[in-house]
């Protein structure tokens, strides 16, 4: 997820993609339906946070409410969004925080199911700030005046370090941030880039094995069991399609039930579809998977959103979310 932290820009951790996955290319614009079944087509980043749907298709959740899920992978949000709102694919997986941008600038969609959380405990979530081992830099506040890396400017991995450091007492304004993609940011930290990188796993993991260590926990920071990716699907066709919303709505919130409930099946399935290596999967903390999302958190997205100016206009929630 370079783009949807999807985690982020839901995104999230962006792992490198495998071709399994992109077995559908057409664009039939409303799913097709066969003998009883409806094949839709959904846009996946290929990280930990989509696991849930992995294993919903494997257990055949989504097959008993009569849905067969074509699954498409892209790097993130960029694609995905688009191809939603185009018909392209019917469902889409993304950041809240993309979704709630992609709507202030006029993109018609409907998020309709949870996506994946924080783990809400401070030093044991799978997105943190770090630094270098030898670092001068002990809390947020020092970041100002330093160069901190995220995944994308002016969306959720950016915000929520800029809460950490205005929790800490500084002024985020002062911290200078700069693009650089997740996989890229250990070596980045290495040679001294950067002075921070806000990671998520398996990222994180990885600067941590290298000696680096945490100083924050942005994504608490900015709220407790931190709603950040859900699924969603067009304005237009939740509008016309409202039994194929319901169905893919409630095999997906069976879905994040079972992946919640069995963290070494969702490491398993993992490494069917990513490229990460199993030595580092079995350390990677992973996300939490609520069937429902938090509402609350969403407001408190929203509102920094607004205070730190990455809205054109503050964006409609009652029109988005479920």
């Amino acid at each position: 997820m370079r783009r949807l932290f999807a985690g982020l820009s839901a995104g999230a951790l962006l792992l490198a993609a495998t071709a399994c996955g992109s077995s559908d290319g057409g664009s039939s614009g409303k799913g097709t339906s066969s003998g009883g079944t409806t094949t839709v087509k959904v846009g996946l980043i290929p990280i930990v946070d989509v696991a849930p749907l992995y294993l919903g298709q494997k257990k055949g959740f989504y097959e008993k409410q009569g849905l067969k899920l074509s699954l498409t992978l892209a790097s993130g949000g960029a694609a995905i969004v688009p191809a939603v709102a185009s018909g392209q694919n019917q469902f889409g997986f993304s950041n809240v925080f993309s979704l709630m941008l992609a709507q202030t600038n006029g993109v018609a969609l409907k998020a309709i199911s949870n996506g994946v959380a924080s783990t809400g405990t401070q030093g044991k979530d799978f997105g943190a700030t770090l630094v270098r081992k030898d670092s001068s830099i002990k809390t947020a506040k020092d970041l100002q005046g330093k160069k901190v890396a995220v995944n994308t400017l002016k969306n959720i991995v950016e915000l929520s370090v800029r809460e950490s450091v205005k929790k800490a007492g500084g002024d985020p304004d002062k911290v200078k941030f700069v693009e650089i993609p997740f996989d890229q940011m250990a070596a980045a930290l290495d040679k001294g880039q950067v002075d921070a990188a806000m990671a998520v796993e398996p990222a994180l993991t990885t600067i941590k094995d290298q000696g680096g260590h945490e100083i924050a926990s942005p994504l608490v920071d900015v709220a407790p069991a931190l709603t950040v990716a859900m699924y969603f699907t067009s304005q237009q066709y939740a509008k016309q399609n409202p039994d194929v919303v319901k169905k893919f709505r409630t095999a997906t919130a069976q879905s994040l039930a079972y992946a919640d409930s069995h963290p070494d099946e969702v490491r398993q399935i993992v490494a069917t579809y990513t490229k990460v290596p199993a030595s580092v999967l079995a350390k990677v903390t992973l996300p939490k998977w609520p069937a429902e999302a938090n509402r609350a958190s969403i407001e408190t997205q929203a509102e920094l959103g607004d205070e730190f100016g990455f809205f054109r206009k503050s964006p409609d929630l009652d029109a988005l979310l479920p």
